[in-house]
Order: C-alpha cells, then structure tokens, then sequence
C-alpha cells in the first residue's frame, strides 16, 4: 500500500515516470503544509501551487483531500506494519513477546512526539467516516501480526480470540496516543506506560 500506483484513493493511478513524479510532488507538497498548518488548513490549491503542478493535474489524482490523506495513512499503515511483523518474527516466549510489545510501543510513541505530519494525518483520521474505517482496517491488520506471536507463544489458546484481544489492543493503542500527545508531555509518558501494562495483561499474561 506504500506504492502510489496501488493506492486506492488515486483517482487515477499513474504509471509512467513523469506522473509518478507529479503525485511524488503532490504529496510531499501536503506533508510540508501539514506539518505547518494542520491538515484542517490546508487547502488543494495550496499543495498544487507549492509542487508547482496545475490545479487540474491534482484533481486527475486526488479528487479531494481527504484522499492525499488516505495516501499518507496508507504510507505510514505500511511502514508501521513492517516495523511490527520485524519485531516480531522472532518472537517464540512470552518475555520475548512482551519486550517486543513494548519496544513497538515506545517506538511509535516516539515517532508521534517528532513527526507533526504522522500526528496530524492519524487525527484527520477521526473526522471523516471512510478514514476511521481504514484506520480500524489498520489495527486489524496490526493485530494479526500480534495474534500470530501471541498463538506462537500460546498454542492451545483460542486463535479468534487471540485475533480479537490482539485488534482490540491495537485499536486502543491507537486512542492512547492520541491522548498521550494531546495532554503535557509528562502526563502523556505516564498514560502511554499505563497503556502497555494493560494490553500486556492482555497480550502477554
């Protein structure tokens, strides 16, 4: 999903070099916007002037900015699930499973307190109906990379109900930082590790 060519909310997927450039410039032009103003402010005439691309080259790829959205949620979903399924796959104990956990934990946590752009994009996510689907889409896929430690450590255990407990957590996971960026920094580091004792009671009991 990191592929500007599989994107599903690409109006129009390009294929040769010189649009695939365009949409590189279109997306880079609505980080950099993002990430002074906020994804409320940002305008589609603003990203096409800064890439310096005609109003009418944007629209042919993003027919409205909630789709630039979906494409850096895709972008960054991608490149967290890779992050998870590394973490992962040598997981073969419970300790190890938790130590994993809460390395993942600390280290997206980290990724929201230095990147405005990765905080902005998941917040956009809560305010349009399609978005929170993806994102609840992205904690399932999440969760299954964390169901299928979690079946490696417990193999008796029930697999759907590991699939759920592991969904649930991730899902979770996801409200608990946007509180934790929401709230001063200290307050937010105590909510966080508030967060990872719980879903490790649930992950890694």
């Amino acid at each position: 999903m990191s592929d500007v060519e599989t994107g599903p909310s690409l109006r129009r997927a390009p294929s040769q070099k010189r649009a695939l450039e365009r949409v590189e410039k279109l997306l880079d032009a609505a980080r950099g916007l993002i990430s002074e103003k906020g994804s409320d402010a940002m305008r589609m005439a603003e990203v096409a002037e800064r890439a310096g691309v005609s109003i009418g080259s944007l629209y042919q790829y993003f027919p409205d900015k909630t789709a630039i959205i979906r494409v850096l949620a895709e972008r960054i979903s991608a490149e967290g699930r890779a992050c998870i399924a590394a973490e992962l796959s040598g997981v073969s104990t419970t300790d190890e499973l938790r130590e994993a956990f809460r390395r993942l934990v600390e280290i997206y946590y980290g990724l929201f307190l230095a990147e405005p752009v990765m905080r902005d994009v998941w917040s956009a996510t809560q305010a349009d109906k399609a978005l929170r689907a993806f994102e609840q889409e992205n904690s399932r896929a999440d969760g299954a990379l964390v169901a299928a430690a979690m079946a490696r450590v417990r193999p008796d255990a029930d697999r759907e109900a590991l699939e759920r407990s592991a969904f649930l957590v991730m899902q979770l996971g996801e409200a608990a930082m946007r509180i934790a960026i929401s709230v001063p920094r200290e307050e937010g580091d105590a909510l966080v590790e508030t967060y990872v004792r719980m879903a490790l009671k649930e992950i890694a009991p």
